[in-house]
């Protein structure tokens, strides 16, 4: 099986596919949506995608591509521990001046407060991942730059760590999403997981007073768990909008499918993204 990953080697998401498929044949890609696309046209059974970081919130590029661009499902999903050090080309760590922070825009976002007080004044620069940060410095030590990354893109680049853990919170974790064109769900690990959501995205059918009361009410009468609401724009207006969301519960024959019929009753618009298990990594 090929499993597609935001690369390049040594990613956060790199770390997660090693974890879930240790035997699989691994490819990576430079950006989010060339990943998505990959298992879209059959270049992939599979890709693995950031969909949330805890300290920075939706990846929005996962959920608008997921919703506007393709039509791949949610097969499964993984929480893993995120930890950021400050690494620098080896020619550089003898106490040399950084000129140049670069890391992907939510890892700078995740150490905001250490760059502050440490590099205040030192100008940032987004890369498409942590891992595209570190082949960088690996490949420019005239420019002085330090990346943001894991222990992984040191090793895999020849960098020195020179500051452990420095993103802002001590949990700092990410939810990474399994993609496929299946419609099955499909067991990660060795385990079967005891712990499942559904993703839905609903449309309301109009901006009215208490249309959004009406869709909560759907689930909270039948008592079912929203671990997750936000809403996206439609792209078709100022003000429209759509809502992903998620449930602790496994697509089943009666509440969740009860819950959908009231919304589509009401007007609304319903699409699963995926029913699938959830694992802490």
């Amino acid at each position: 099986m090929r499993i597609g990953f935001l690369g390049p080697c040594a990613t956060f998401t790199d770390l997660a596919v090693r974890r879930l498929f240790p035997q699989e044949e691994s490819v990576p890609y430079l950006t989010i949506p060339e990943c998505i696309d990959a298992a879209a046209a059959g270049e992939t059974e599979i890709s693995v995608v950031p969909l949330e970081n805890a300290l920075e919130g939706s990846v929005n590029i996962t959920l608008d591509y997921l919703v506007h661009e393709v039509p791949l499902r949610i097969i499964g999903e993984a929480t893993a521990p995120i930890q950021q050090h400050l690494m620098v080309h080896p020619a550089n760590a003898g106490g040399k001046e950084i000129e140049l922070v670069c890391s992907h825009s939510h890892a700078l976002a995740q150490c905001h407060k250490f760059l502050h007080h440490e590099f205040r004044g030192v100008p940032s620069q987004n890369t498409t991942s942590t891992a595209a940060a570190a082949m960088y410095v690996r490949d420019h030590p005239e420019v002085r730059a330090a990346a943001i990354g894991n222990g992984l893109a040191a090793e895999e680049y020849g960098l020195v760590i020179v500051k452990q853990d420095i993103h802002d919170y001590k949990y700092n974790h990410t939810r990474f999403v399994v993609l496929s064109s299946a419609p099955e769900s499909m067991p990660l690990l060795p385990n079967e997981s005891d712990f499942y959501k559904t993703t839905l995205m609903v449309t309301l059918p109009a901006d009215r007073a208490g249309a959004l009361h009406q869709v909560l009410s759907a689930f909270s009468w039948r008592k079912l768990n929203l671990s997750k609401i936000e809403s996206r724009p439609m792209k078709t207006g100022l003000g429209k909008y759509f809502f992903i969301i998620d449930i602790d519960m496994k697509m089943e024959g009666i509440l969740l499918p009860g819950a959908m019929a009231e919304l589509e009753a009401l007007g609304c618009s319903v699409k699963v993204l995926g029913s699938y298990p959830s694992y802490k990594i």
